[in-house]
């Protein structure tokens, strides 16, 4: 499908430190659902090579820039949003020499293109993830997600009330290597996309050598995945509210596992790695948040370059209703010099 992420901002300065007029400000941005656009090797399945054929369509259309979602190995579990090896291609979509050769073709056409990154979580498939199943208490890998002891007399309880996007409680409890229950984990979304505990050191330095590897491989950015989830409230304290679900946590009164302000360090180192590879790297986040101006936060000038306009998206197709949102939207990303990202659909919504 088609979606103008981006338009041009007007009002702003486009010289705004850290941003400049950049390419991504008014670009025509395609998502691609890998397994459902195109069959390049006839098996019924969507794949790279079936991408990479259809490059010539798109750059027909005017698109600017594609935008792909995950290819990675992964069990499948949520579309490819459980990722357990963030440097391979899944075997369905074919290999990494496939999607060098997509890359390559896209750019002869003048096209970019952008890979869905996915931070917040891994597959419980992943191989760290295993390990600190596999070794038990006490493994040093069990630190790099949030592993915690149940409530109640036998831990039988979930460490918290929070719950699952998807669902149910946002915690699975584990079973230690000698048989016995164990310790919960967190997901706040399927049981098998286990949170990744961002504190640790090594969880931000694996992503910086992720970000690093495809955009070595010439990618031109980054959509990412849960942005404002990174980051969890210290001590992962209690909602006390069974409506925690209003549009991923997006209500007025805020959520400890969502749009937290440790968030905006991990992405302004980011934006260093991305400021360091010629050809203007962006990084645009789906960041659900309770309001534009907050939503504001991921674009300043040292952060991300685009951030999904949901409160645009829910909008009533009104138009008293639209410029409503459109001018409360142009003023918060003002003061920011970013462009508002009008986002009509996806894949989520």
């Amino acid at each position: 499908m088609t979606q103008h992420l981006t338009a041009p901002l007007t009002g702003t300065s486009d010289d705004a430190p850290g941003h400049g007029r950049g390419w991504w400000r008014d670009a025509v941005i395609y998502q691609v659902y890998p397994r459902s656009f195109a069959d390049g090797n006839g098996d019924g399945m969507g794949d790279l090579d079936g991408v990479r054929r259809r490059l010539p369509h798109l750059a027909g259309l005017g698109v600017d820039a594609v935008w792909l979602s995950p290819f990675y190995a992964s069990p499948q579990a949520d579309a490819g949003y459980d990722v357990a090896d963030y440097r391979a291609i899944d075997p369905m979509f074919g290999t990494l020499l496939d999607a060098d050769a997509l890359i390559r073709d896209a750019h002869e056409l003048n096209l970019r293109i952008i890979v869905d990154l996915v931070p917040n979580h891994s597959s419980a498939e992943h191989e760290w993830f295993r390990r600190a199943l596999r070794e038990g208490p006490g493994s040093a890998l069990r630190e790099r997600y949030h592993f915690r002891p149940g409530k109640g007399a036998d831990g039988e309880l979930p460490p918290n009330d929070w719950e699952s996007i998807f669902g149910g409680p946002a915690w699975t409890r584990t079973t230690d290597p000698d048989g016995a229950p164990g310790d919960w984990y967190l997901h706040l979304f399927a049981p098998e996309q286990p949170d990744f505990n961002w504190d640790h050191p090594a969880v931000a330095d694996e992503f910086r050598s992720i970000l690093r590897f495809w955009l070595d491989m010439g990618v031109d950015g980054f959509r990412v995945d849960v942005a404002h989830g990174l980051v969890k409230a210290a001590g992962l304290p209690d909602i006390g509210d069974a409506g925690q679900l209003r549009l991923l946590g997006a209500n007025d009164g805020g959520m400890p596992f969502f749009d937290q302000d440790g968030v905006h360090e991990i992405y302004r180192q980011w934006r260093s790695i991305l400021d360091e590879y010629p050809g203007e790297r962006i990084a645009v986040a789906e960041a659900w948040t309770p309001t534009v101006e907050r939503t504001a936060n991921y674009v300043r000038p040292d952060e991300l370059h685009q951030a999904f306009n949901f409160q645009y998206l829910g909008t009533s197709w009104d138009a008293a209703e639209l410029r409503e949102v459109i001018d409360a939207s142009l003023a918060a990303m003002r003061p920011v010099g970013a462009p508002a990202t009008w986002v009509l659909s996806n894949h989520d919504v």
